[in-house]
C-alpha cells in the first residue's frame, strides 16, 4: 500500500494546504486518493474541518475521512478528555488507513499539530501511527526564523523512533521573502537530514479550486509527483512568490 503521513513542526504551518496539494497532484495523475484526519479539534459538529478543505481544493474525487472530532482547539488528547469523549488510538487509525489503502492508490494521513502531539492519556502520537503502518513521514515547516530548530527536532524524533522522513515541504512561502527565508531554503535540508521537496505559496488555500489544482504541481518536487525545481528555487538570489497569486 502507498501511505504518506503528513505532520508539521507545529500548528498553522500549512499542513492542510500541503496535504491538499499532494492529493491534487496525485489525483490529476489518475491515482485514486484518500485523505484521513485521525482527530479534528476546534470544529463544531456540522462545520467543515480540514478534510473538507482538502476535498474542496483537491477535488470531489478525493475520499475524505475524519475519525474523531472534538470541539475545543486543543491537542487531541486534551480535547477528548475535556469533552468526555473517547480518544482516537493509533491502532484505530492504522486499521482505518489499511482499509482505505485496499481501495485507493494513495492514502494521506494528516496529523494535528506536530509529530508528538498526544492522542490520548497514554501519550500515543502520530509517530506511533507511522510506526504501525511502516509509512514515511513528510514534515511541513514554516519558512522563517525559528524553523530550523523545529525541523531538526522533528527529524531527530523521527530517527530516534526508527521512522523514515520523506522530506520537508515549506507550507507557506511568503510573497516577499526576507533574509531568513532565503537562507532557510539552503539550510533546511541540512538540519532535516532530508530533502526540501517543495514550497507552497502563501495564500494558495484562498485560490479557486481550479487554480489550486492547476498550480499544485509547480509547488511540489518530483519525489511528490510534481515539477517544482528545488535547485532553481534555492539558486535564486531572492526566491519570489509564485505567479497567479494576488497579494493581500
Amino acid at each position: 500500500m502507498s501511505v504518506l503521513v503528513v505532520t508539521g513542526t507545529g500548528t498553522e504551518v500549512g499542513k492542510t494546504v500541503t496535504t491538499a496539494a499532494l492529493a491534487a497532484v496525485a489525483a490529476r495523475s489518475g491515482r485514486s486518493v484518500a485523505v484521513l484526519k485521525p482527530a479534528q479539534t476546534g470544529v463544531a459538529p456540522g462545520e467543515p474541518g480540514d478534510v473538507d478543505e482538502v476535498v474542496r481544493l483537491a477535488g470531489d474525487a478525493v475520499t475524505g475521512v475524519e475519525l474523531a472530532r472534538y470541539p475545543e482547539p486543543l491537542a487531541p488528547g486534551t480535547a477528548a478528555a475535556r469533552a468526555g469523549l473517547a480518544p482516537v488510538r493509533p491502532g484505530q487509525v492504522a486499521d482505518a488507513v489499511e482499509k482505505l489503502a485496499a481501495s485507493h492508490d494513495l492514502v494521506l494521513v494528516e496529523g494535528a499539530g506536530g509529530l508528538l502531539v498526544r492522542f490520548d492519556e497514554e501519550g500515543a502520537t502520530l509517530a506511533d501511527v507511522a510506526g504501525l503502518l511502516g509509512a514515511p513521514v513528510l514534515v511541513v515547516a514554516a519558512a522563517g526564523l525559528g524553523t530550523l530548530n523545529s525541523v531538526q527536532l522533528t527529524g531527530e524524533a523521527l530517527r530516534s523512533r526508527g521512522l523514515r522522513q520523506a522530506g520537508v515541504v515549506i507550507g507557506s512561502w511568503p510573497r516577499d521573502p526576507g533574509l531568513a527565508e532565503r537562507c532557510n531554503v539552503a539550510d533546511l535540508p541540512v538540519v532535516a537530514g532530508a530533502g526540501l521537496l517543495g514550497a507552497v505559496p502563501a495564500g494558495a488555500g484562498a485560490l479557486s479550486p481550479g487554480a489550486f489544482r492547476a498550480g499544485a504541481e509547480g509547488w511540489l518536487g518530483p519525489e511528490l509527483g510534481g515539477g517544482w525545481d528545488g535547485g532553481a528555487f534555492a539558486g535564486s538570489e531572492r526566491p519570489a512568490a509564485y505567479p497567479g497569486l494576488t497579494p493581500s
